[in-house]
């Protein structure tokens, strides 16, 4: 129905959308016609390079060459070999068509944001469990790597990284019958006490919902108040009023996915990060629901991070390997696509 309609311009929020130039919606907004075209994005690289690929090809079609040249010219030698050459030349392309301001020269009256990386120490128990699961994992992979290769063991990768990321929150996310205890929960309930006590309100992030799950327990256990958003919430905007409106209610806990972007929750002058996630973008949009216009004091950030284990190994992987498109993006190069062997055999040392 809209393709049938001549516009004058279509204009694209959140236009990141897009990104993945296979999906039904790109080719959708394709089809439209109109005389001008705008694309509005905080992340317009949100994962890799083809991202920005793909809005210009809705933006100005054949400016950035077809699928497979920019993947030739600019995505593989950004993203594998980190080619400055690269990541300059695409910089030129595309940066007489970009206008930009950061949040920082726009609200100029916004408060100050602090963040914070809080060190947590495996438990005796925790470690025991975190070892056998990274001493399982480490022999399955290097073997299928050997007999294989890299690129089609990535799924194994992915879910060994994931369940050691979840041990690293708390080994009842793997081991449902788990009877010992978590260093990162022993420490993230120490830091909700004290904001409980000094009368602050926090929003409190983690990539899995079983893990805000059993934060909800310790909640409960100390009859705090608190609400719960996730990807199967209803009532969104309803929760976000009632946290705005009620500063007795000291903790919001959202999943990332869900909850990290499109919401207003400036009563909030805490952020704490659960765990890491692979995109620091992710991480950062999440923090921006508490640091927007409306923020009338400081922003602190936590960031809870276990020590000896893969977010620390992660942490460090990603610093190393992190090259984008300079003033360009805030964001990851494709991070699975780009571990090599010798990474994978870091992340999974002891």
């Amino acid at each position: 129905w809209l393709e049938a309609h001549p516009f004058h311009y279509v204009i694209l929020d959140e236009s990141q959308v897009i990104k993945n130039p296979t999906s039904e919606t790109f080719k959708a907004v394709r089809h439209l016609r109109c005389k001008k075209r705008l694309c509005l994005t905080g992340t317009p690289v949100e994962n890799r390079t083809m991202d920005l690929w793909s809005q210009f090809a809705f933006l100005n079609p054949g400016y950035l060459g077809g699928v497979s040249y920019f993947k030739e010219r600019f995505a593989n030698p950004i993203e594998r070999n980190q080619n400055p050459d690269a990541a300059e030349l695409l910089r030129k392309l595309v940066f007489p068509f970009i206008l930009r301001r950061t949040k920082d020269q726009v609200a100029l009256e916004l408060p100050p944001r602090t963040v914070k990386e809080v060190w947590c120490e495996l438990t005796p128990s925790q470690r025991k469990v975190y070892q056998e699961y990274r001493d399982k994992y480490r022999d399955q992979i290097l073997e299928q790597i050997h007999d294989e290769g890299i690129k089609k063991s990535q799924m194994k990768i992915i879910e060994a990284l994931l369940r050691l990321r979840q041990i690293s929150n708390h080994p009842r996310l793997v081991q449902k019958q788990y009877p010992g205890d978590s260093g990162k929960m022993d420490s993230l309930v120490e830091t909700m006490e004290t904001l409980v006590e000094e009368g602050h309100q926090a929003l409190v992030f983690s990539s899995f919902t079983g893990m805000l799950k059993l934060i909800q327990r310790e909640i409960k256990k100390r009859k705090w108040k608190h609400l719960y958003l996730d990807g199967q919430t209803k009532d969104r905007q309803e929760l976000v009023d009632q946290f705005q409106k009620d500063s007795s209610i000291p903790f919001f806990l959202i999943s990332l996915k869900a909850g990290g972007a499109g919401l207003n929750l400036t009563a909030a002058d805490y952020v704490l990060h659960v765990d890491p996630w692979w995109n620091p973008a992710a991480e950062n949009q999440a923090s921006d629901r508490a640091h927007r216009i409306g923020q009338t004091k400081p922003v602190f950030v936590y960031k809870f991070l276990m020590k000896d284990s893969v977010e620390d190994k992660i942490l460090e992987l990603q610093n190393r390997k992190q090259e984008m498109v300079s003033q360009l993006v805030s964001s990851e190069q494709s991070f699975f696509k780009s571990l090599t062997e010798a990474d994978v055999e870091n992340l999974l040392d002891g």
